[in-house]
């Protein structure tokens, strides 16, 4: 579907951030806000209306209680091998405290929601995000990166659902009471540990249900293949990319990528760069052309239709010539001088979103 030209013509709408998170722990944010232009960070709303971005994805993770997740990984988990490194798995964590904290970022994006003034609207509806995204308001689709603050028995799946839950990672890269998420390694297989739980079954059922989209990102491939085997909506993973060209855990395997473009589902890839690029160890950069690269893999091998971004923004490290959401201009810039013509970018930029959302969604 196409939307009515504005004034970017192309919106942007982008598969993941952790924006939300870097809101609210002001040690990981510098204590800014997502309505004044910053230079800190990747994403507030007037860089947001300068680049094209109409909106995306907005995760809560639960970060440890012990750990810090505001920079790299503490170095006394990082094993390095003979060809690259391993991270030892994040512990898992209680869910009354997921539970709680998971509230508390959800309260702090209604506040936000409402002191934007109608510029930023949570979208609980495929019209409302289409209209959204027509209209120059940002539209936010709350997603929670973990099902930690889903109880087992998942009595409070629904309550957040009317809240406005609509995509949900079933793990991040740790064990949870639903399944196994990947540990960060490279090179390595994401075949690692065991399927989803009794209970991640149940979720993947209930969700379906409720018409929750169900992020693969971070799940590992046995329990990939449960849900693919089990879910009748399409497969989407919101920030990963292609295992062929770089073979870190966090990828997809030409398998699980064609499962994904069987299923008419979409891969958002991310501006990792250690996704991106082939990192030995956990530092440097990667170029630009690293996404375009990755885009054109998924794209040959299935369809255009089925990959988007996911970009990751507030929650890893990301290529410099980006910088942040003002690099868009820059990232399609390249991928027209790489052969992508206007249908392709809008694919890209939001249709594939749409389409997807449209097929998932119960409105």
């Amino acid at each position: 579907m196409l939307l009515p030209t504005n004034v970017h013509n192309m919106p942007i709408f982008d598969g993941h951030n952790d924006t939300l998170l870097s809101l609210h722990l002001r040690e990981r944010g510098g204590g800014r806000s997502f309505l004044t232009r910053s230079e800190k960070g990747h994403l507030d709303l007037p860089r947001a209306r300068e680049a094209g971005f109409g909106g995306g994805f907005f995760a809560i993770f639960v970060p440890s209680p012990t750990e810090d997740f505001s920079g790299p990984p503490d170095p006394t988990r990082i094993t390095t091998t003979e060809n690259g490194y391993e991270v030892k798995y994040a512990d898992p964590i209680d869910f009354d405290y997921a539970y709680g904290f998971a509230n508390e970022v959800v309260t702090s994006l209604f506040h936000l929601e409402e002191a934007s003034e109608g510029a930023v609207k949570v979208v609980r509806r495929v019209e409302e995000l289409v209209d959204c995204l027509s209209q120059n308001v940002l539209a936010v689709v709350l997603h929670f990166e973990g099902a930690e603050a889903i109880d087992p028995q998942l009595h409070n799946l629904e309550a957040f659902y009317h809240l406005g839950l609509r995509s949900l990672g079933i793990t991040w890269s740790r064990p949870n009471a639903f399944g196994w998420g990947v540990p960060f390694r490279f090179p390595a297989s994401p075949d690692i540990g065991p399927g989803l739980t009794e209970a991640g079954r149940e979720l993947v059922r209930a969700c379906n249900k409720l018409g929750i989209m169900l992020d693969l990102s971070h799940l590992n491939e046995r329990g990939f293949g449960d849900v693919a085997n089990l879910s009748d909506a399409p497969l989407v993973a919101t920030h990963t990319a292609a295992h062929a060209v770089v073979p870190r855990t966090r990828n997809l395997t030409d398998e699980q990528l064609e499962a994904i473009g069987d299923s008419n589902g979409v891969v958002g890839v991310t501006f990792s760069i250690y996704d991106l690029h082939p990192h030995r160890r956990l530092e440097g950069d990667a170029p630009l052309t690293a996404v375009v690269r990755h885009i054109d893999y998924i794209a040959e091998r299935i369809g255009i239709d089925h990959v988007a971004f996911g970009s990751d923004f507030d929650g890893a490290t990301i290529p410099k010539e980006m910088g942040g959401v003002t690099g868009f201009p820059r990232l399609l810039a390249l991928l027209r001088e790489h052969g992508f013509d206007d249908d392709g970018l809008r694919k890209l930029t939001h249709e594939n979103w749409i389409r997807v959302i449209r097929d998932t969604w119960h409105d």
